[in-house]
């Protein structure tokens, strides 16, 4: 429960971040600095290891797709805007995401660390459906 909860607040202040493309922003699971032998590792250890687990908080839109540029529109008709389009990715905020922190670029935004992520370095996805 702790957990989602505090997922929750966190989000609520990301609302004014804006993920672009194919990248979802990730705050990292804090780990034990303890390793099961009863070793203590140093956080410098641990932030180089390839692989990395942490909550998803933000998505970006996904792939852009091309617009179609049929013939069925009238071409001498002028659009304000262009519609973009989108190949959503499979991450969903919330989720638990296990990723390689050599393609992670690192942010600080108000005291927190967080990583910026393409989702082709996310290698597995832990999603518990009753959020």
């Amino acid at each position: 429960m702790h957990t989602i909860q505090m997922r929750i607040s966190e989000g609520n202040k990301l609302e004014k971040i804006i993920i672009v493309g194919d990248r979802v922003l990730i705050k990292p699971k804090t780990s034990s600095d303890q390793t099961k032998s009863g070793l203590y590792l140093p956080p410098g250890v641990q932030e180089k290891e390839k692989v990395q687990e942490g909550y998803i908080m933000r998505v970006g839109p996904g792939y852009p797709i091309p617009v179609d540029f049929g013939y069925e529109e009238d071409t001498w008709k002028e659009e304000d805007e262009e519609e973009v389009r989108y190949i959503p990715l499979q991450a969903k905020e919330g989720d638990l995401a296990i990723y390689l922190q050599r393609d992670a670029i690192e942010i600080n935004y108000q005291g927190e660390k967080y990583f910026i992520v393409p989702q082709s370095a996310v290698l597995m996805l832990v999603r518990e459906e009753d959020l």
